[in-house]
């Protein structure tokens, strides 16, 4: 029985013990082996938590999830425009705008699928839930000949969240 077949759904919590500090640690991570396409997605909300503060690292990260097919410099264009401090720490468990999108620890990553999640042979569009937005966001992975999930799409979960309630000024 392949992944498919296992894992058609539902949701999943992928947990991550720890944050890596850099690229190193990032491949060294076993979620890195990107055996599922819930797994590349978490990985790839992890990449994009060290942009604010590692852009070089977090692009590596990212190639890294996009296998043969590395970003483009528009690509990395739309990073700089929409990633913000919080945009990545949104997407983890127990980070709300009312906390400041400080997630829970261990780190975890609501990922779910829908009944055409899987309408594309080798393709697969999954949903990553974000506290700070009314529903999950789609992230797409494509598989390749050596057995891995890599990322295909992701430009929805570069949208605009609600923001931190420290920068509300009214309350």
């Amino acid at each position: 029985m392949d992944f498919l077949e296992k894992n058609k759904g539902g949701k999943q919590v992928v947990e991550l013990s720890s944050m890596p500090a850099n690229f190193e640690e990032f491949v060294a991570m076993p979620q890195a082996q990107l055996q599922s396409p819930y797994e590349t997605a978490a990985m790839f909300i992890v990449a994009l938590s060290h942009y604010p503060q590692n852009t070089e690292d977090s692009i590596a990260m990212i190639n890294y999830l996009k296998g043969p097919s590395p970003l483009s410099f528009q690509d990395i264009d739309f990073f700089k425009r929409q990633v913000t401090d919080y945009l990545a720490w949104s997407y983890f468990t127990g980070a709300t705008p009312e906390n400041d999108y400080t997630p829970s620890q261990p780190y975890g990553v609501v990922i779910s699928d829908n009944p055409y999640s899987y309408a594309n042979e080798g393709f697969v569009k999954l949903f990553v839930h974000c506290g700070g937005a009314d529903n999950p966001r789609p992230i797409e992975m494509r598989l390749a000949k050596d057995g891995r999930w890599y990322l295909s799409g992701y430009a929805g979960l570069l949208s605009g969240i609600r923001n931190p309630e420290s920068s509300n000024p009214w309350v």
